[in-house]
Protein backbone atom coordinates (compact mmCIF):
# COMPACT_ATOMS: atom_id res chain seq x y z
CA UNK A 1 0.00 0.00 0.00
CA UNK A 2 2.80 2.35 0.87
CA UNK A 3 4.58 1.60 -2.42
CA UNK A 4 1.42 2.53 -4.36
CA UNK A 5 1.20 5.81 -2.46
CA UNK A 6 4.86 6.52 -3.15
CA UNK A 7 4.34 5.90 -6.85
CA UNK A 8 1.37 8.31 -6.87
CA UNK A 9 3.43 10.96 -5.08
CA UNK A 10 6.33 10.51 -7.48
CA UNK A 11 3.99 10.69 -10.47
CA UNK A 12 2.39 13.90 -9.20
CA UNK A 13 5.85 15.40 -8.59
CA UNK A 14 6.88 14.52 -12.15
CA UNK A 15 3.71 16.12 -13.55
CA UNK A 16 4.21 19.31 -11.52
CA UNK A 17 7.89 19.46 -12.50
CA UNK A 18 6.97 18.99 -16.16
CA UNK A 19 4.41 21.81 -15.96
CA UNK A 20 6.99 24.09 -14.33
CA UNK A 21 9.54 23.36 -17.05
CA UNK A 22 6.91 23.96 -19.74
CA UNK A 23 5.98 27.32 -18.18
CA UNK A 24 9.64 28.33 -18.10
CA UNK A 25 10.12 27.28 -21.72
CA UNK A 26 7.07 29.26 -22.81
CA UNK A 27 8.52 32.39 -21.19
CA UNK A 28 11.88 31.87 -22.88
CA UNK A 29 10.31 31.13 -26.27
CA UNK A 30 8.13 34.24 -26.04
CA UNK A 31 11.19 36.41 -25.38
CA UNK A 32 13.21 34.77 -28.16
CA UNK A 33 10.28 35.10 -30.56
CA UNK A 34 9.83 38.81 -29.85
CA UNK A 35 13.56 39.47 -30.20
CA UNK A 36 13.83 37.56 -33.47
CA UNK A 37 10.76 39.21 -34.97
CA UNK A 38 11.72 42.76 -34.02
CA UNK A 39 15.37 42.36 -35.02
CA UNK A 40 14.49 40.74 -38.34
CA UNK A 41 12.13 43.59 -39.19
CA UNK A 42 14.19 46.49 -37.86
CA UNK A 43 17.91 45.72 -37.92
CA UNK A 44 18.14 46.77 -41.57
CA UNK A 45 17.07 50.32 -40.66
CA UNK A 46 19.71 50.79 -37.98
CA UNK A 47 22.87 52.43 -39.24
CA UNK A 48 25.13 55.35 -38.38
CA UNK A 49 22.96 57.86 -40.24
CA UNK A 50 19.85 56.61 -38.45
CA UNK A 51 21.51 57.11 -35.07
CA UNK A 52 23.30 60.44 -35.67
CA UNK A 53 20.85 62.53 -37.70
CA UNK A 54 17.29 63.81 -37.42
CA UNK A 55 14.51 63.29 -39.91
CA UNK A 56 14.71 65.96 -42.59
CA UNK A 57 12.88 66.15 -45.92
CA UNK A 58 15.36 68.71 -47.29
CA UNK A 59 18.39 66.58 -46.46
CA UNK A 60 16.65 63.31 -47.26
CA UNK A 61 17.58 61.75 -43.91
CA UNK A 62 15.65 59.61 -41.46
CA UNK A 63 17.16 59.64 -37.99
CA UNK A 64 16.44 59.49 -34.30
CA UNK A 65 19.37 61.43 -32.84
CA UNK A 66 17.05 64.09 -31.44
CA UNK A 67 14.84 61.46 -29.81
CA UNK A 68 17.86 59.78 -28.23
CA UNK A 69 19.01 63.12 -26.78
CA UNK A 70 15.49 63.86 -25.51
CA UNK A 71 15.37 60.46 -23.82
CA UNK A 72 18.71 61.15 -22.10
CA UNK A 73 17.44 64.57 -20.95
CA UNK A 74 14.35 63.03 -19.37
CA UNK A 75 16.32 60.20 -17.73
CA UNK A 76 18.85 62.56 -16.14
CA UNK A 77 16.35 65.19 -14.96
CA UNK A 78 13.91 62.61 -13.60
CA UNK A 79 16.59 60.76 -11.65
CA UNK A 80 18.07 63.99 -10.27
CA UNK A 81 14.69 64.77 -8.72
CA UNK A 82 13.33 61.32 -7.86
CA UNK A 83 16.43 59.58 -6.51
CA UNK A 84 17.17 61.82 -3.49
CA UNK A 85 13.46 62.16 -2.66
CA UNK A 86 12.83 58.42 -2.94
CA UNK A 87 15.91 57.38 -0.96
CA UNK A 88 15.30 60.08 1.65
CA UNK A 89 11.69 58.96 2.07
CA UNK A 90 12.77 55.34 2.51
CA UNK A 91 15.39 56.30 5.12
CA UNK A 92 12.79 58.29 7.07
CA UNK A 93 10.20 55.50 6.95
CA UNK A 94 12.66 52.76 7.85
CA UNK A 95 15.04 54.44 10.31
CA UNK A 96 13.45 57.54 11.84
CA UNK A 97 9.66 57.32 11.76
CA UNK A 98 7.83 55.55 14.54
CA UNK A 99 5.44 52.88 13.31
CA UNK A 100 1.98 54.37 13.38
CA UNK A 101 -0.73 55.96 11.30
CA UNK A 102 1.60 58.38 9.54
CA UNK A 103 3.95 55.64 8.34
CA UNK A 104 1.05 53.45 7.25
CA UNK A 105 -0.49 56.40 5.41
CA UNK A 106 2.75 57.14 3.54
CA UNK A 107 3.27 53.49 2.61
CA UNK A 108 -0.34 53.22 1.49
CA UNK A 109 0.12 56.34 -0.64
CA UNK A 110 3.21 54.95 -2.37
CA UNK A 111 1.40 51.70 -3.09
CA UNK A 112 -1.52 53.62 -4.60
CA UNK A 113 0.87 55.70 -6.72
CA UNK A 114 2.51 52.58 -8.11
CA UNK A 115 -0.86 51.22 -9.20
CA UNK A 116 -2.23 54.31 -10.98
CA UNK A 117 -2.32 53.94 -14.79
CA UNK A 118 0.37 55.98 -16.52
CA UNK A 119 -2.19 57.74 -18.70
CA UNK A 120 -3.65 59.34 -15.56
CA UNK A 121 -0.21 60.60 -14.57
CA UNK A 122 0.02 62.13 -18.01
CA UNK A 123 -3.34 63.85 -17.63
CA UNK A 124 -2.36 65.23 -14.22
CA UNK A 125 1.06 66.34 -15.48
CA UNK A 126 -0.48 68.14 -18.46
CA UNK A 127 -3.01 69.99 -16.27
CA UNK A 128 -0.81 70.80 -13.27
CA UNK A 129 2.76 71.11 -14.58
CA UNK A 130 1.82 72.13 -18.11
CA UNK A 131 -1.12 74.48 -17.58
CA UNK A 132 -1.13 75.58 -13.92
CA UNK A 133 2.65 76.04 -13.66
CA UNK A 134 2.88 77.21 -17.26
CA UNK A 135 5.57 74.78 -18.40
CA UNK A 136 3.58 73.66 -21.44
CA UNK A 137 4.69 70.71 -23.55
CA UNK A 138 8.30 70.38 -22.48
CA UNK A 139 10.96 67.95 -21.34
CA UNK A 140 10.72 69.40 -17.83
CA UNK A 141 6.97 68.72 -17.70
CA UNK A 142 7.55 65.14 -18.78
CA UNK A 143 10.36 64.69 -16.25
CA UNK A 144 8.27 66.00 -13.36
CA UNK A 145 5.45 63.68 -14.35
CA UNK A 146 7.74 60.67 -14.56
CA UNK A 147 9.18 61.60 -11.17
CA UNK A 148 5.77 60.92 -9.63
CA UNK A 149 5.66 57.57 -11.42
CA UNK A 150 9.04 56.20 -10.36
CA UNK A 151 9.08 57.54 -6.79
CA UNK A 152 7.22 54.48 -5.41
CA UNK A 153 9.65 52.15 -7.21
CA UNK A 154 12.76 53.80 -5.76
CA UNK A 155 11.21 54.24 -2.31
CA UNK A 156 10.02 50.65 -1.93
CA UNK A 157 13.25 49.15 -3.29
CA UNK A 158 15.30 51.29 -0.91
CA UNK A 159 13.07 50.29 2.01
CA UNK A 160 13.47 46.61 1.26
CA UNK A 161 17.23 47.04 0.82
CA UNK A 162 17.51 48.77 4.21
CA UNK A 163 15.47 46.01 5.87
CA UNK A 164 18.02 43.43 4.71
CA UNK A 165 20.77 45.13 6.76
CA UNK A 166 21.10 43.23 10.08
CA UNK A 167 19.99 45.09 13.21
CA UNK A 168 23.34 44.24 14.77
CA UNK A 169 24.94 46.81 12.46
CA UNK A 170 22.67 49.51 13.86
CA UNK A 171 23.03 48.55 17.52
CA UNK A 172 26.80 48.12 17.17
CA UNK A 173 27.30 51.55 15.59
CA UNK A 174 25.02 53.30 18.07
CA UNK A 175 26.65 51.45 20.96
CA UNK A 176 30.04 52.79 19.89
CA UNK A 177 28.68 56.34 20.13
CA UNK A 178 27.98 57.03 16.46
CA UNK A 179 25.25 59.54 15.68
CA UNK A 180 22.12 58.25 13.92
CA UNK A 181 22.80 60.02 10.62
CA UNK A 182 26.47 58.99 10.69
CA UNK A 183 25.38 55.38 11.14
CA UNK A 184 22.91 55.65 8.27
CA UNK A 185 25.41 57.34 5.97
CA UNK A 186 28.47 55.19 6.64
CA UNK A 187 26.98 51.78 7.44
CA UNK A 188 23.39 51.30 6.32
CA UNK A 189 23.53 52.97 2.91
CA UNK A 190 26.74 51.22 1.76
CA UNK A 191 25.36 47.88 2.94
CA UNK A 192 22.03 48.44 1.17
CA UNK A 193 23.59 49.93 -1.97
CA UNK A 194 23.07 46.85 -4.22
CA UNK A 195 19.32 46.94 -3.66
CA UNK A 196 19.15 50.73 -3.96
CA UNK A 197 21.11 50.71 -7.20
CA UNK A 198 18.90 47.96 -8.58
CA UNK A 199 15.83 50.10 -7.89
CA UNK A 200 17.37 53.12 -9.62
CA UNK A 201 18.35 51.12 -12.70
CA UNK A 202 14.88 49.57 -12.89
CA UNK A 203 13.48 53.09 -12.68
CA UNK A 204 15.60 54.00 -15.72
CA UNK A 205 13.99 51.11 -17.57
CA UNK A 206 10.55 52.44 -16.60
CA UNK A 207 11.49 55.90 -17.89
CA UNK A 208 12.84 54.58 -21.19
CA UNK A 209 9.76 52.47 -21.85
CA UNK A 210 7.13 55.07 -20.89
CA UNK A 211 5.02 56.63 -23.63
CA UNK A 212 1.42 57.24 -22.47
CA UNK A 213 2.31 59.87 -19.86
CA UNK A 214 4.79 61.62 -22.15
CA UNK A 215 2.26 61.98 -24.95
CA UNK A 216 0.41 64.52 -22.79
CA UNK A 217 3.42 66.25 -21.27
CA UNK A 218 6.69 66.16 -23.23
CA UNK A 219 5.33 66.58 -26.75
CA UNK A 220 6.89 65.16 -29.90
CA UNK A 221 9.74 67.50 -30.86
CA UNK A 222 12.67 65.70 -32.45
CA UNK A 223 15.23 68.42 -33.18
CA UNK A 224 18.66 68.46 -31.57
CA UNK A 225 19.40 71.24 -29.05
CA UNK A 226 21.44 74.17 -30.26
CA UNK A 227 24.95 74.63 -28.95
CA UNK A 228 25.63 76.90 -25.98
CA UNK A 229 22.59 78.19 -24.13
CA UNK A 230 20.35 76.02 -26.32
CA UNK A 231 21.38 72.98 -24.29
CA UNK A 232 19.71 74.44 -21.19
CA UNK A 233 16.78 75.95 -23.09
CA UNK A 234 16.00 72.52 -24.50
CA UNK A 235 14.61 71.54 -21.10
CA UNK A 236 11.72 73.96 -21.60
CA UNK A 237 11.06 72.86 -25.18
CA UNK A 238 9.02 70.00 -26.57
CA UNK A 239 10.96 66.75 -26.76
CA UNK A 240 9.72 63.40 -27.98
CA UNK A 241 11.47 60.30 -26.62
CA UNK A 242 12.19 57.09 -28.53
CA UNK A 243 8.88 55.56 -27.46
CA UNK A 244 6.93 58.61 -28.62
CA UNK A 245 8.66 58.53 -32.00
CA UNK A 246 7.93 54.81 -32.27
CA UNK A 247 4.24 55.50 -31.72
CA UNK A 248 4.20 58.33 -34.26
CA UNK A 249 6.06 56.25 -36.85
CA UNK A 250 3.54 53.43 -36.51
CA UNK A 251 0.67 55.92 -36.81
CA UNK A 252 2.18 57.19 -40.08
CA UNK A 253 2.74 53.63 -41.36
CA UNK A 254 6.52 54.17 -41.33
CA UNK A 255 7.12 50.61 -40.29
CA UNK A 256 10.82 50.36 -41.09
CA UNK A 257 11.54 53.39 -38.90
CA UNK A 258 9.28 52.06 -36.14
CA UNK A 259 10.97 48.67 -36.05
CA UNK A 260 14.38 50.33 -36.16
CA UNK A 261 13.47 52.30 -33.04
CA UNK A 262 12.13 49.10 -31.47
CA UNK A 263 15.54 47.47 -32.00
CA UNK A 264 17.25 50.37 -30.21
CA UNK A 265 14.77 50.18 -27.32
CA UNK A 266 15.29 46.44 -26.93
CA UNK A 267 19.05 46.91 -26.90
CA UNK A 268 18.70 49.60 -24.22
CA UNK A 269 16.48 47.35 -22.09
CA UNK A 270 18.89 44.42 -22.45
CA UNK A 271 21.81 46.66 -21.49
CA UNK A 272 19.92 47.98 -18.45
CA UNK A 273 19.19 44.45 -17.22
CA UNK A 274 22.77 43.35 -17.81
CA UNK A 275 24.06 46.43 -16.00
CA UNK A 276 21.74 45.72 -13.07
CA UNK A 277 23.07 42.20 -12.63
CA UNK A 278 26.68 43.28 -13.12
CA UNK A 279 26.52 46.11 -10.59
CA UNK A 280 24.65 43.98 -8.05
CA UNK A 281 27.31 41.26 -8.29
CA UNK A 282 30.17 43.73 -8.04
CA UNK A 283 28.65 45.40 -4.99
CA UNK A 284 27.96 42.05 -3.35
CA UNK A 285 31.55 40.97 -3.95
CA UNK A 286 32.91 44.24 -2.54
CA UNK A 287 30.62 43.98 0.49
CA UNK A 288 31.70 40.39 1.12
CA UNK A 289 35.38 41.28 0.86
Amino acid sequence: MSSIMNKRIRLSELVVRLLIYMAAMVSVLLLVGILLYVFSRGIGSVNLTFLTTVTSTLNGTVGIAGNIVNTLYIIVITLLIATPVGIGSAIYLNEYAKQGRLVRAIEFTTEILSGIPSILFGLFGMVFFGNVLGLGYSILTGSLTLTLMILPLITRNTQEALKTVPDSYRSGALGMGAAKWHMVRTILLPSAMPGILTGVILAIGRIVGESAALLFTAGSGYLLPKAGAGILKKVLESGGTLTIQLYLSMAKAEYSTAFGIAVILLLIVLCINALTKFMARRLDVNKAS
